[in-house]
C-alpha cells in the first residue's frame, strides 16, 4: 500500500499562491487514482481535485480556474498549485490514493470512502 506525505502548506494573504506536494512511496504509483481533499474547522472533509490513472483531472467547482493538479510520475509526486487564494480555502489539505482492484481500474472521485491511503495533511491558512 502506498505511503503519502504532504508538504508545502503555510500562511498567505488573500490572492496569494501556494504549491502543495504529495510524495508517494511503495505501491505502483503510476496506476493509482489520487486526490486532494481539504477540511476546514467544524466542516466535513471535501474533495478539491482528482486525477485518474490516465491523467484525467477533475476539480471542485469552488476551485476551478484557480487550482491546478498535476502528477510527476518520475518523482512519484502529486502537486496542487493554488492561486488566487481566498479565506474559504483555509483548511487541512490531505492527499489520498486508491489502487486498481484486480482487473478493475481505479476510479477517481470526490468521495472520501473511495480512497484507501491517506497522508497526514498540510495546513493552509489564508488571511484577509
Amino acid at each position: 500500500q502506498v505511503q503519502l506525505a504532504e508538504s508545502g502548506g503555510g500562511s498567505v494573504q488573500v490572492g496569494g499562491s501556494l504549491r502543495l506536494s504529495c510524495s508517494a512511496s511503495g505501491g505502483t504509483y503510476n496506476s493509482y487514482c489520487m486526490a486532494w481533499f481539504r477540511q476546514a474547522p467544524g466542516k466535513e472533509r471535501e474533495g478539491v481535485a482528482t486525477i485518474d490513472d490516465d491523467g484525467r483531472v477533475t476539480y471542485a467547482d469552488s476551485v476551478k480556474g484557480r487550482f491546478t493538479l498535476s502528477k510527476d510520475n518520475t518523482k512519484n509526486t502529486l502537486y496542487l498549485q493554488m492561486n488566487s487564494l481566498k479565506p474559504e480555502d483555509t483548511g487541512m489539505y490531505t492527499c489520498a490514493a486508491v489502487s486498481p482492484d484486480g482487473y478493475w481500474p481505479c476510479v477517481a472521485t470526490m468521495r472520501v470512502d473511495n480512497y484507501r491511503s491517506w497522508g497526514q495533511g498540510t495546513q493552509v491558512s489564508v488571511s484577509a
